[in-house]
């Protein structure tokens, strides 16, 4: 059996969420004994200063048997934060004009050539 063979015999079910930087995988696979398990993986978008890019992965497996678990302190992690912090995102990172810090000083520097030179020994 082939490598792609192989692939499509494992994986049984996929959704994909897109957000920002960051997509997550959800793939439903199969043992060698036919019984099923869930794969969630994390790919994050990194882009160098040269424009080039690169994806890190982190990927967790999730075994039938820790479903209900695994749900009831997802719940419960995720209940926490929205009753601590609410729903709105807060941190300026995660918000879809965020500018890395070196992209904002280069638009800093481009808007400051507009500003009249003020002399602050009149203050």
């Amino acid at each position: 059996m082939n490598d792609k063979e192989h692939l499509d015999q494992e994986e049984i079910f996929s959704q994909v969420l897109r957000a920002g930087r960051r997509t997550y995988f959800f793939d439903v696979r199969a043992t060698k004994a036919d019984d099923y398990y869930l794969t969630v993986t994390e790919s994050k978008k990194f882009t160098h200063d040269d424009g080039t890019f690169h994806y890190k992965k982190h990927k967790i497996y999730l075994y039938k048997e820790d479903f209900a678990e695994f749900n009831e302190m997802l719940q419960a992690a995720t209940d926490y934060i929205i009753n601590e912090k609410g729903e709105e995102v807060i941190s300026e990172r995660h918000q879809k004009d965020f500018k890395r810090p070196s992209e904002a000083a280069v638009e800093v520097e481009a808007t400051s050539e507009s500003f009249t030179d003020v002399s602050f020994d009149d203050i």
